[in-house]
């Protein structure tokens, strides 16, 4: 089992994350067009979003990535409208 990485990704990583984000944002722009509740489709994203980690890296390296979330949603890296 691998550790989850904090550290810089190298460029191909960036352009693959990219990717993935756009194909993710599509999805979840379509259940939106289709009715479902933002909200909803937020926590089903996280769900399995946190799914796939749990089984790549296991609940405890999980845990220790996710410790970091409060520091980085307070400093506005998740983010995408102006702040005052």
């Amino acid at each position: 089992m691998q550790p989850i990485s904090h550290t810089a990704p190298l460029e191909a990583d960036v352009e693959e994350k990219r990717a993935a984000l756009s194909y993710v944002s599509e999805a979840f722009a379509e259940g939106c067009l289709d009715g479902l509740d933002g909200d909803c489709m937020a926590q089903a994203a996280l769900f399995a979003a946190f799914q796939e980690l749990v089984t790549t890296y296991g609940e405890e390296a999980t845990a220790r990535y996710a410790e970091g979330f409060p520091e980085r949603i307070r400093g506005g890296a998740f983010t995408t409208t102006l702040q005052h």
